[in-house]
């Protein structure tokens, strides 16, 4: 990993997202269940749920970002019934049972990607808008980040993450281009070598946006983290508790899909196998559509308007 030198630290800022919508997916008022936020983040969605839940309920809320557990933890600190755990929702299992939690039963909440704060602090590197150390990672104790991707990745890999995660048509020539110009070491750096190594389309967004999101999502293993957790949520919820999925792009949404479709059809085996085994449908879908941002929020924030929540119930 590069070693870069510190730069002053921001204040936080954030923006909850759907944070009615999401909270109210819960059903929680006055109940007394267990409850999980897997991105604590800013504490917004973790705040309203403990407005709504009562004394007896209990919240458990994950991040590994120091300075969203720091601010969420001033925050909320009037409330006893809640638990702040530094770590990754993806070792959900684990960290319930090390709470002596078997199950979850009143609802999860998953609040995908980046925080408004990470991709507008600039000294953590997500911004290509400005000059930072290539950094990108949620949780600044692990050991590697962007510039370890960018800088010691071969041109195939990079190939592979810009146009599997980030959906860049112009891979190959991006990935080139990095390779011929190493070391790379900030962010408008590697802004203004992706913008010169592309044609100049007439486009909405800057091209150095899928990159960035590629990379952000490659440090951090979004989408494998993701979907490997949606699989052990299904057997750490009891029955009757919510599953609430807030995405905010198009391959996190596809994750959700494809799991609520998969849980909540009538048979999972393949169709080779004589008999069903799979114990048939285990989830109920609250919403066949996605519930999107209102008017009223997209102009309050922007960023809002990809948003999409899925929401199912546990049945069996």
């Amino acid at each position: 990993m590069e070693n870069n030198s510190k730069i002053k630290k921001s204040k936080f800022v954030h923006y909850t997202v759907m944070k009615t919508e999401v909270v109210d997916s819960l059903d929680c008022y006055n109940s007394d269940k267990i409850y999980v936020d897997c991105t604590l983040g800013g504490g917004g969605h973790s705040e309203e749920i403990l407005k709504r839940i009562s004394p007896n309920g209990r919240l458990v809320s994950f991040d590994v970002d120091d300075d969203a557990i720091e601010h969420a933890s001033n925050r909320l600190k009037g409330y006893k019934n809640l638990t702040i755990v530094k770590g990754s929702y993806a070792d959900i299992d684990i960290h319930l049972a090390n709470l002596g939690i078997e199950k979850i039963t009143g609802g999860i909440i998953f609040d995908l990607g980046a925080s408004f704060h990470q991709l507008t602090c600039a000294e953590r590197g997500f911004s290509f808008m400005k000059d930072a150390p290539l950094d990108m990672r949620f949780n600044q104790e692990q050991d590697w980040n962007a510039w370890d991707v960018v800088n010691n990745y071969k041109e195939n890999e990079l190939v592979e993450i810009f146009s599997k995660y980030g959906e860049e048509r112009f891979s190959k020539r991006i990935a080139h281009a990095i390779i011929l110009n190493r070391p790379i070491n900030s962010t408008l750096e590697l802004a203004d070598l992706i913008k010169k190594s592309t044609p100049n389309i007439k486009s909405k967004i800057h091209p150095a946006t899928r990159v960035f999101q590629a990379l952000r999502i490659e440090v951090n293993q979004e989408l494998l983290n993701f979907e490997n957790t949606l699989k052990k949520v299904i057997n750490l919820t009891e029955v009757g508790a919510i599953i609430s999925l807030l995405s905010f792009h198009s391959l996190e949404d596809r994750i959700a899909k494809q799991f609520l479709k998969s849980y909540s059809s009538s048979c999972r085996c393949d169709r080779n196998v004589p008999s069903c085994t799979c114990g048939g449908k285990i989830l109920e879908l609250v919403n066949k559509k996605p519930i999107e941002a209102s008017d009223e929020e997209v102009k309050i924030n922007p960023p809002s308007r990809s948003a999409k929540l899925r929401i199912a119930k546990k049945i069996k």
